[in-house]
């Protein structure tokens, strides 16, 4: 299985690829999110047994450290947004988990014309803030978000890159919730499907790639 998202890690190492990025043609055929979808998952790494023994750790890393790859990681949540909600319910916001959700949510907002707002560790952000808590494989931890990053009525959507138990992205669902945004839905690269972490969401969920089997 892959590491849950409550549990931190670093990053494997960089490795060329002879992925090309898609054509303007390519990317508005029928074919063109199955095809980007294709190459994403090829260009993931696999580590068996990191940082433990029995999981089988998929690095999404060099999906940033080739140019083409990132391209292409873009566009595929792109395409999904816009096949997911349809190009007149487009998000006035985009809100990324902490850490790896500010990865590819800032360049994502720009692509649609909305903000980016970041959820944080607790003590992270100054000012007014609204929290909610969740659990992580051992105890507790809690997300915080300003309070006014979100005005009322913002359509939102959530974006990082894995869903394992749904602890972190259910907390952030409730930030939202709390700022007063309109919660569209959530959008992830992995879900680990035998998690159930879905079933935690108060929202559609959709996912880049396959998830793995237990």
């Amino acid at each position: 299985m892959t590491l849950p998202e409550e549990i931190d890690n670093t990053h494997g190492s960089a490795r060329s690829e002879s992925h090309a990025t898609a054509t303007s043609s390519q990317l508005s055929s029928p074919q063109a999110l199955p095809e980007l979808k294709a190459r994403l998952k090829a260009g993931l790494r696999t580590y068996p047994d990191f940082p433990k023994k029995g999981i089988l750790f998929e690095d999404i890393f060099p999906l940033f450290s080739s140019h083409d790859l990132h391209q292409d990681l873009i566009r595929a949540y792109e395409l999904q947004i816009l096949e997911s909600f349809g190009p007149n319910n487009k998000p006035d916001v985009i809100v990324g988990l902490d850490a790896r959700g500010f990865l590819f949510g800032p360049t994502l907002a720009l692509r649609f014309g909305a903000g980016f707002v970041p959820v944080r560790k607790q003590g992270k952000l100054p000012g007014k803030i609204e929290t909610a808590t969740f659990e992580k494989e051992y105890g507790t931890d809690t997300f915080a978000m300003q309070a006014d990053a979100i005005q009322p009525g913002q359509k939102v959507l959530i974006v990082d890159d894995l869903i394992a138990t749904g602890g972190s992205a259910s907390a952030a669902g409730t930030l939202v919730e709390k700022c007063g945004g309109t919660l569209l839905g959530y959008i992830f690269i992995i879900e680990l499907t035998f998690l159930k972490g879905r079933s935690k969401l108060n929202g559609p969920v959709y996912t880049l790639l396959e998830s793995q089997a237990e």
